[in-house]
Order: structure tokens, then sequence, then C-alpha cells
């Protein structure tokens, strides 16, 4: 059938990308669209409704540098980690941009990533929890109820386990999870082949699980650097989908969170 519509239409470039990830149909999937100049916000938040992906990353040039910003299928987002590796993966890969680091200017500042083969490295800053009284029915919601847990606050709520086992098993109350007041709950613990391993459930962002959120990992890397003694951590996320990233305390007040990315689809827009 053929299309009058799209003969005429804005033809936007699209990728789907899934980062922190070494291999297809891993990590956490994220968009990227790569725009002339801003759209308004209402067709940026109904594009990242309409990828229904937990990210989608819109990309305008700046002069040498980008800007950059980030929406769920719900709400703009001050910082996300994934999706600002996504954008600078197709970016380093697929636009024949020549240097070594891309800077974005965002709603949390400057962000660097630089490129190192298949690697790419976000230069994020660092944020240290603060350690907080279990909210009521926190537990419960995560299905955690009477289990030693160590609780903690930054942009989302932390929980620290003991049961590496747990972490697998969790099935949380989405519906009792979104009535508390933060981005998301992050459940992490010590893990038996990584520094730690983490899930991340977002219900009040339109999120219910993310498979990998670089974000928490400005939190989950300082904290588990405090309780391990290193600097550098190898760290793992995610239920039925993983990904992994290496973490890298800086002494400048700043994170260094590594990982790969893999093209997964590529296409246009058409509004």
């Amino acid at each position: 059938m053929k299309n009058n519509q799209a003969v005429s239409a804005e033809k936007i470039p699209f990728y789907q990308v899934d980062a922190f990830a070494d291999r297809p149909f891993s990590g956490n999937p994220a968009a990227v669209c790569l725009l002339d100049s801003w759209l308004d916000d209402i067709t940026l938040q109904n594009i990242a409704r309409e990828n229904n992906l937990s990210e989608t990353a819109f990309v305008v040039r700046q002069d040498e540098d980008f800007a950059l910003r980030w929406f769920t299928p719900a709400v703009e987002v001050d910082l996300c980690g994934h999706a600002t590796l996504a954008a600078a993966a197709v970016l380093f890969s697929l636009h024949d941009f020549a240097e070594q680091e891309i800077r974005f200017s965002t709603r949390s500042g400057i962000l660097k990533v630089k490129s190192d083969g298949e690697n790419y490295t976000l230069d994020f800053p660092l944020v240290n929890p603060v350690p907080i009284s279990a909210p009521e029915g926190l537990l419960a919601a995560l299905g955690l109820e009477g289990e030693a847990a160590e609780i903690w606050q930054a942009s989302d709520i932390v929980v620290i386990i003991k049961d590496e086992e747990r972490l697998e098993m969790l099935s949380p109350d989405y519906a009792a999870l979104e009535k508390f007041a933060t981005r998301g709950v992050v459940v992490t613990v010590a893990a038996q082949h990584y520094d730690f391993r983490s899930r991340w459930f977002g219900p009040q962002v339109g999120v219910n699980e993310d498979p990998v959120t670089g974000s928490a990992h400005t939190f989950l890397a300082p904290l588990w650097a405090d309780k391990l003694g290193k600097k550098h951590l190898c760290a793992q996320q995610g239920g039925p989908r993983k990904g992994n990233i290496d973490c890298h305390i800086k002494d400048n007040g700043r994170v260094e969170l590594t990982g790969k990315a893999r093209l997964m689809v590529e296409g246009y827009f058409l509004l």
C-alpha cells in the first residue's frame, strides 16, 4: 500500500542501541533520535512514548558539542547513563565523529564520553548516598518483608540485601512501589562473580524494571567502593535481561562508567 503521507513527512534519523551490552539482546535498549533543532516538548514526549523503551535520547549539534535530553515513556529525566552511552555510540560509529571524546550539554551539566575501541566511558558526577530508615511498606512492596536490609537515599532509594539469590527472585508489587516518593528503587548485593549486582525498579517514571541504569551507578559505585575498599569495581545489573558496567571512582568527585554497545535498529521517524 502506497503511503503518500510518508513522502512529505519530516524524517528524523532513529537508532535503537543495546547499551552496556557485548552481544545482541543484552544490556539496556535505548532509542536515539538525531535532530537538526529542538522539537516541542509534547512531540519529544510522544516520540518517547511511541518507542516505549525505558529511555529515548534526543541529540542536537551545538558547534563542537551536542545538547542531549532524555525521556522515558512518561517523563523527561535529569540524567540517564545507558541512553548517553547509546547516543555516543551512534555518533562515534555512524556519524564520523573524529575526536576521541564527545561533550554533551545536559540538565546535569557537561557530560563527557570517551571512545576506546569497543568500549565507551562515561564521565559522570559522583553522588554520595545517605543512610535512612526504611520507609513504611517498602520492603513489603519489594517482597523483602522481614529480611535484613540497609536503606540509603540518593535520587533513588537503595536497598542493600545480603543474599545474592534473593536478587534473582525479586518480583515487586509495582502498584505498591509506585507510591514511594522517589525516582526509583534499586536493590543491590555483594556478588560472587562481580563486586556487586543490582536491579532497578521505577514505576514512578513509567519503567517497571530497567535492565541497566547507568545513572544509578553514580551512587552505587561509591557506596560499594567504601564497603569493599576499592576504586575500580565490576558491576552487573538486571533481572531476566542483564548488562555489565565497569566503575572507576576518581579523585575529583566524579565516576567513570565503562561499557560496550550494539546497534540493533536503524531507520527514521516520520512526522
